[in-house]
């Protein structure tokens, strides 16, 4: 089941996929496999979907609730979803620089999970490519 945290952080996600004005099948299936991880039902991942269908912003999700370990997980996962197409556009940097905002946290607390986030999604790059 879905818990309001998990359903923003998906949010947050698709909101991400859509910084280049469209979601790709790939940005689609890493929301797809959060989902699975939350142990979203079948009607949940499907309505995480339907959202993804209409152009989002950051603005249309309602963080209040995440606690902290949801704010960086959410971090984390948007910056993975930015590398999913081989490289992180500047358009891409900006909007997690807004995302960053968005969470309160300031560029010290995030740096350092922005580049664990940033080495991680390199390294996973070849095998997503295969």
């Amino acid at each position: 089941m879905l818990t309001e945290e998990k359903k923003s952080i998906l949010q947050l996600l698709v909101a991400l996929a859509w910084a280049d004005g469209k979601v790709d099948q790939e940005e689609l299936e890493i929301v797809v496999a959060l989902t699975d991880a939350f142990q979203a039902s079948k009607e949940e991942c499907d309505e995480v979907l339907e959202w993804a269908k209409t152009p989002r912003t950051l603005d249309d999700v309602d963080i209040s609730a995440l606690a902290q370990s949801d704010v960086y997980l959410a971090l984390q996962h948007g910056v993975l979803l930015t590398y999913i197409d081989g490289e992180q556009t500047a358009d891409e940097v900006e909007l997690i620089n807004k995302l960053v905002v968005k969470l309160g946290l300031t560029q010290d607390e995030a740096q350092p999970l922005l580049d664990s986030a940033a080495a991680f999604a390199q390294n996973l790059l070849p095998e997503l490519e295969s």
